[in-house]
């Protein structure tokens, strides 16, 4: 690949709970990485010292009670950190970040499930972030009921993964929303299917992201 030092690009993993994104962001690290490209690990919330400590805030089960909007707000809080300290400056570098969820998981967990409203997501989307945007998002769907079967092969469920299948319906729902309002972005990934076939498809989805960014490169 012919990489310059011109900005990097920004590729976000999105999905539910249970939709297989530990094994397939590594994955997806690992065929950028096989493009000769650097590549910036990190997640949300987290990223930072401080969005470490907010994470673990918000997904502890035991101890104080989180309201909608001070989740949201904390939310927002990590990843205005995480953009001021790690995107942003490793972007400007040339390289490329790779961040397990963002903005969308906001919209998705807190706009539609919590029922916060998109328009409140979006003003502090615009606050927060300026013009930064996702470049690329792959987006992990599966449905609730097997969601739920792996989560349940796993340790203690955290805040999130311990609601109930109504909450996670809706998560669900409000990412297919989104990926509806932006295809050109979003890109689907069936989730469902063995792990085999979900790693070919995210290889088709990056390996054409990675064309693209090459014939724009040479223009």
């Amino acid at each position: 690949m012919n990489v310059t030092n011109r900005r990097g690009r920004f590729i976000t993993m999105e999905g539910s709970d249970g939709a297989g994104k530990s094994t397939n962001f590594e994955y997806a690290q690992s065929l950028l990485e096989q493009a000769g490209l650097e590549i910036v690990q990190t997640r949300e919330p987290g990223g930072t010292g401080l969005g470490e400590k907010l994470r673990e805030a918000l997904l502890r089960r035991q101890g104080v009670a989180i309201g909608t909007a001070a989740e949201t707000l904390m939310i927002f809080a990590a990843r205005a950190q995480h953009i001021e300290e790690v995107i942003e400056p490793n972007l400007a570098k040339g390289k490329w970040v790779l961040c397990d969820r963002f903005t969308d998981a906001t919209y998705a967990y807190q706009g539609y499930a919590r029922a916060l409203g998109a328009e409140r997501v979006a003003v502090l989307e615009n606050w927060v972030q300026g013009p930064l945007r996702p470049d690329l998002t792959l987006l992990l769907d599966v449905p609730v009921a097997l969601a739920a079967k792996r989560v349940g092969t796993r340790g203690t469920p955290d805040r999130f993964e311990h609601e109930d299948s109504q909450f996670k319906a809706a998560v669900r729902s409000g990412y297919l929303e989104l990926a509806r309002r932006d295809p050109d972005r979003i890109q689907l990934i069936d989730a469902s299917q063995d792990l085999a076939a979900v790693q070919a498809d995210l290889a088709q989805v990056i390996r054409k992201f990675l064309m693209q960014f090459d014939s724009e490169t040479e223009c």
